[in-house]
């Protein structure tokens, strides 16, 4: 029985995957199809510059030129607004994400009954977990805010993971060594993954206001701005809120995790502290999220500095999940079963 639902979990996971595919090729050609519709109102644009100057010539006049000018305005913002609205693309691409996320789900749950215990005890069930919490906060997130256009790369991450686990790390079902047999278990590694999506979400958006913050630059200096597609997203101020927003959330989150591990660690191996290699990179990384939450409140570190340590802080999460576990010995080589 427990081989069969270990294998049944696989094959769902595999489908999953295969719709997540799916998904991020349509969510890549809903940002072609931004690019090409911005495109397009930023050709209305310039042909209206002319109607702009004779509506300025008319203002001068006392012929009503003013409200013109205002119509001609307002329609353009109008037509970017629509551009970034949204295209059937980008709503299969999303239905398509739940759908995968839903096949994801149970293939995780079936991993966890097979085992009899909770999936995440390896490297295989770790990312099973950590890319599915990943998905639970992006589309949580589109609750509350429009982030769909993040999708190819959310989505895109969890492919990469899940095909890097799936091939290199996969292991059947094993009993958990002593040290894991602990209810800590639970409360250290599900907040230190949920930490992660977090992370995650603020590292794309982070990438994406670099992107803006470029575009912006080269806009005044007239000089040809490519990925016309951003033209149809938030500006650089209102991603960097968005990104502080969610890095902190996942910060508080984070320093939970070494609490956690703190706590954990004493429990199993009689001391807080270590300095055990996934014990020292857990904490760089808060230091890291502690710099870029402080250097942006106190230092005044806004724009593309505030976003370049963003992204070092994910990178080094991503470090200590791919490297430290698997290349580096001590005591928490088992998380490389």
């Amino acid at each position: 029985m427990t081989q069969t639902l270990s294998q049944l979990s696989v094959v769902l996971l595999i489908s999953a995957m295969a719709v997540y595919a799916i998904a991020m090729i349509a969510f890549a050609l809903d940002l072609a199809r931004r690019g090409a519709r911005a495109t397009a109102v930023g050709a209305e644009a310039q042909s209206a510059v002319a109607r702009r100057a004779e509506a300025a010539a008319l203002a001068a006049e006392g012929r009503g030129g003013t409200a013109t000018l205002t119509k001609i305005s307002v329609r353009v913002e109008e037509e970017l607004q629509r551009a970034g609205s949204g295209s059937k693309s980008l709503r299969v691409a999303f239905v398509l994400t739940l759908l995968g996320f839903v096949l994801h789900l149970v293939a995780d749950i079936l991993r966890g009954v097979a085992a009899g215990r909770l999936p995440w005890a390896n490297m295989y069930e770790f990312s099973m977990t950590g890319t599915l919490v990943i998905l639970a906060i992006f589309l949580l997130v589109n609750l509350r805010y429009d982030l769909r256009f993040l999708g190819a790369f959310v989505v895109g991450l969890v492919l990469v993971l899940l095909g890097i686990s799936t091939m290199r790390y996969y292991v059947a079902v094993v009993p958990l060594p002593p040290a894991l047999q602990s209810y800590w278990l639970v409360i250290h590694v599900m907040v230190a993954i949920t930490a992660t999506g977090f992370y995650a979400i603020g590292f794309a958006l982070s990438g994406v206001q670099l992107l803006q913050a470029r575009r912006a630059r080269q806009l005044e200096e007239a000089r040809p701005a490519p990925f016309r597609f951003l033209a149809t997203l938030p500006g650089a101020e209102t991603l960097e809120n968005l990104a502080y927003r969610v890095n902190i959330v996942g910060f508080i989150l984070w320093t939970f995790t070494l609490i956690a591990g703190a706590i954990w660690a004493e429990k199993a191996w009689g001391r807080y502290w270590g300095w055990d290699t996934k014990e020292v990179w857990t904490f760089i990384i808060w230091v890291i999220y502690a710099g870029y939450i402080h250097a942006r409140a106190t230092r005044g570190w806004r724009g593309s500095r505030s976003a370049w340590l963003a992204l070092i802080g994910f990178s080094a999460v991503m470090f200590n999940f791919g490297i430290v576990n698997v290349f580096f010995k001590g005591l928490h080589a088992y998380s490389g079963l």
